[in-house]
């Protein structure tokens, strides 16, 4: 298992956990990171990603992307 903020442009990956304090699991689970639930990279700005899930694209602050392991 890796961090989501580790994960190359352009992969397929699948979660595997969602860490964090309660808040911040919810938080992630309501804009649809999951376990189980299928994401793409598609580009990194600054530490910063953008990914891919459930058919919508999401900008992630790099802290956020650490917490959801692949």
């Amino acid at each position: 298992m890796m961090p989501l903020s580790l994960a190359d442009s352009g992969e397929e990956l699948v979660i595997k956990k969602v860490g964090g304090s309660p808040d911040v699991k919810k938080h992630l689970e309501d804009m649809g990171f999951t376990v189980g639930e299928r994401v793409s990279v598609i580009t990194e700005l600054g530490g910063n990603i953008i990914v891919k899930v459930k058919e919508s694209r999401v900008a992630l602050s790099a802290e956020l992307a650490r917490r959801i392991m692949i």
